[in-house]
């Protein structure tokens, strides 16, 4: 899954770069730093308690704001939501009821956002990457939550953020919106649950640096820290 796809016409033309070799390499000399603002706001108990664990085992003691996260997030919304309705905009007038209800509506309101929050939100993400980008001349990766909170069981519809109940579909990926915004690499490991619950921790590092992430990976999964949850025998 790696290397230039000559049947993609907006993709790189990067050559491939394995980062198997340097797994082992540990991560001594990493400049690893702990979202804040953001990334810590509407986090639940437990996404605080595995994000935490992890910076301690990593000795990660700085904390780095994300300059316009919330922005992000909202602006990232926009996009997806309108270029998701767009590819299915044929399907939606002709074959409705093959989809989910819940993604039905979803896309159908993704088909009447205005042109012009979409033009605002293309503006807006070119100037939060660049400001992103600079966060990575002081640091080398970045520790967020994946989530507000543990998996939600199957047929949940809400999650609680900042004391609001919000439906629970649009809003559980609030953490990694505003990453995958902008294309940045990331891990999401796991950090085990005392109810085995699935949590996870981003590590966020510059374009083209996944080494990086996964060095602090197999440095934390060697270490214990974080691991799979096993299925029952």
């Amino acid at each position: 899954m790696t290397g230039p796809d000559p049947h993609d016409p907006v993709c790189t033309d990067r050559v491939d770069q394995p980062v198997s070799q340097s797994l082992a390499a540990g991560i001594a000399g990493l400049r690893i730093a702990t979202a804040s603002g953001y990334f810590r706001t509407g986090a639940g108990p437990e996404a605080l308690a595995a994000l935490d664990s992890v910076a301690t085992a990593l000795g990660a003691t700085r904390q780095i704001k994300i300059p316009e996260a919330a922005r992000a997030r909202a602006a990232a919304y926009v996009i997806t939501t309108s270029e998701g309705a767009a590819l299915h905009l044929h399907r939606l007038r002709t074959r409705a009821r093959d989809f989910d209800p819940d993604v039905r509506d979803r896309l159908i309101a993704g088909a009447m956002v205005p042109a012009a929050w979409v033009v605002q939100a293309q503006k807006f993400r070119r100037w939060y990457r660049d400001a992103v980008l600079r966060l990575f001349e002081e640091v080398d990766a970045i520790l967020a939550p994946a989530t507000p909170c543990v998996a939600p069981p199957i047929g949940q519809k809400t999650l609680v953020v900042n004391g609001q109940e919000m439906p629970l579909r649009p809003n559980i990926g609030i953490y990694t919106q505003p990453i995958s915004f902008i294309g940045l690499p990331v891990v999401a490991v796991p950090v085990p649950q005392p109810d085995g619950m699935p949590i996870a921790v981003q590590i966020i590092t510059a374009p083209w640096r996944e080494d990086v992430a996964f060095r602090i990976a197999y440095d934390l999964e060697t270490r214990g820290v974080v691991r799979a949850p096993q299925p029952p025998e």
